[in-house]
């Protein structure tokens, strides 16, 4: 630690001698010493000094007095005067301004060089900053050992410990670790991650800046960022597994090596959940981490949802929970949960469930059990995408060049049970215009959306386009 007023007044070989009250900063570290003989050093003192001077220019009692006023105002810890050369003795007027203003004054005398002073200063400087390093040092091989062989938590724990003071991390607005952050004064330190995840480091009130929190900084933004390379990664290779396995490309035995060399045990049940992002927001899927409170086996991407395996019965829980944290990670996206089911060809179920809850537009949604859709969309053979383009890829290139609203027209007529009346009034349309529209529809799509067989066909339709 720098040396303090007291200790330096106490040096034996200093000589030095206090002629006010040094009480109030006698236990103050010194920053520096600063030596002058002008009337006016306050452009040459940044506060925290003492100052040293003989006083060669402070001829009158205005001087003196003018003088200590000004080191008082630049913030000086104190103020030694030299005798023997312009002054056998400290003035009276010095010591009688220092005392009304509270600035300790000593007496240094002549056989006391002021370079004596400084140099002390300086050596108990240099070791204190040689001291510091070397704690430094230590503390940075301490948090990276401990990051290498724990991990983040453990290393986080450990900074903690060094610092004294509780720590906490949040990323995407949720807890990763450490406390809650509650009404307690936290110092906040942002950690750069290469993610738009509003990552950040928090140390619990009263905090003082600490290098190692710098360390700790860069230390936790590259393994966050390796974390999260690492999770794209995974999640693209088991979201191969689930592609072949939703396509029906693998037999029972192969279906079954595959989950288990993702980490799914396929005797016991389990649910699919879907996240489907909006526009803008699918790339944050893949490396988007899952809360510690939101534990799950595994995670995949597949057609740029993100999709997570949960124990069967967890799966409506899960979900809601998951909504609310990706509310707060600032991620606009809906939620859908299929069937808990156990083998490989009930996760295949489970995943088609989810898929066509998606369609229902909410943030959180629930499947229906084994619908006809869901039939359809799991047998891969069925060209419903062919289906789909060849019905309403007419009707969306008429809405394209004319603006015509026929799409939307269609979904209306369709799920307001065909009513001519419900879809005029939904739309602030005259009766005759969706008759119209749906006459339009017939004759592009080549189906009549009057009629049952073809109402079928077009409901498929859009619903292969709306979740696929």
């Amino acid at each position: 630690m720098a040396i303090t007023l007291s200790r330096l007044l106490g040096s034996p070989a200093l000589s030095l001698r206090a002629l006010t009250d040094i009480s109030a900063a006698g236990d103050i570290p010194i920053e520096w010493a600063a030596v002058t003989e002008l009337r006016d050093p306050s452009p040459f003192l940044s506060g925290g000094e003492i100052v040293l001077t003989t006083g060669l220019r402070q001829t009158t009692i205005a001087n003196q007095q003018a003088f200590v006023e000004i080191v008082h105002g630049a913030g000086a810890l104190a103020l030694g005067y030299g005798t023997g050369l312009s002054h056998r003795s400290v003035p009276a007027a010095v010591i009688r301004k220092a005392t009304e203003l509270g600035l300790p004054v000593f007496e240094v005398p002549y056989e006391t060089p002021f370079v004596a002073i400084t140099k002390l200063i300086a050596d108990t400087l240099n070791a204190d900053h040689l001291a510091r390093l070397e704690r430094l040092l230590k503390g940075h091989q301490q948090l990276a050992s401990t990051l290498l062989t724990g991990g983040l938590r453990s290393m986080l724990r450990e900074l903690s410990r060094m610092l004294g003071t509780a720590v906490s991390l949040t990323q995407f607005g949720a807890r990763v670790h450490g406390p809650e952050l509650g009404k307690e004064q936290w110092h906040p330190v942002p950690i750069a991650t290469g993610l738009k995840d509003r990552c950040t480091l928090y140390l619990a009130e009263p905090y003082t800046r600490d290098g190692l929190v710098d360390y700790a900084q860069g230390l936790i933004g590259l393994e966050l960022a390796n974390q999260a390379r690492l999770r794209e990664s995974n999640r693209l290779v088991a979201g191969q597994a689930f592609s072949d396995l939703i396509a029906g490309n693998l037999s029972a035995t192969e279906a079954t090596a595959r989950l288990q060399g993702i980490g799914i045990t396929v005797d016991r049940p389990h649910s699919v959940v879907l996240v489907h992002a909006s526009a803008g927001h699918e790339k944050a899927l893949r490396t988007l981490p899952i809360p510690p409170q939101l534990e799950h086996e595994v995670s995949a991407i597949v057609d740029d949802r993100l999709s997570l395996v949960v124990n069967g019965s967890d799966a409506a829980k899960f979900a809601d929970q998951l909504d609310g944290y990706l509310e707060g990670a600032g991620i606009t996206a809906r939620v859908s949960f299929g069937g808990d089911y156990a083998q490989a060809n009930g996760l295949r179920w489970s995943f088609f469930e989810a898929l066509e809850a998606l369609r229902h537009g909410e943030r959180i949604n629930t499947p229906s059990r084994l619908s006809l859709t869901s039939l359809l969309l799991a047998a891969r053979d069925v060209p419903l995408q062919a289906l789909a383009q060849e019905a309403l890829g007419p009707l969306e290139a008429f809405d394209k060049k004319h603006s015509a609203e026929l799409l939307g027209t269609l979904r209306h007529y369709l799920e307001l049970d065909g009513s001519v009346g419900a879809v005029a009034e939904t739309l602030g349309l005259h009766r005759n215009t969706v008759r119209y529209r749906l006459q339009q529809i017939s004759e592009l799509s080549g189906y009549d959306p009057t009629t049952t067989a073809d109402r079928v066909q077009l409901w498929l339709a859009l619903t292969a386009k709306d979740i696929t």
